[in-house]
């Protein structure tokens, strides 16, 4: 699967998650079973780097991989982040 491929299935799936959680707020007898997720679903939603795609190693703060991370602050892009020396 092409990194655009992946990237559109996240956003699906970010957005059924929204749905999801919408429809518990909402009382018992309101739910539409629709747009619930089975707990399978809920659980292989996986986050992925902004830049390359990769799926593993995401910082959630920056939303991109540790490798992404470390060429950037490498090269300064990200404001202050350096490079740590003890």
């Amino acid at each position: 699967m092409s990194t655009n491929a992946k990237e559109a299935r996240f956003k699906r799936e970010l957005k059924s998650i929204d749905l999801h959680k919408a429809e518990i707020r909402k009382p018992e007898g309101q739910r539409d079973p629709k747009k619930m997720l089975t707990p399978r679903e809920q659980i292989h939603i996986k986050m992925r780097c902004k830049i390359c795609g990769r799926g593993r190693a995401v910082y959630r703060k920056f939303g991109i991989c540790r490798i992404c991370f470390r060429d950037l602050a490498s090269s300064g892009l990200i404001p202050g982040v350096r490079k740590a020396s003890w």
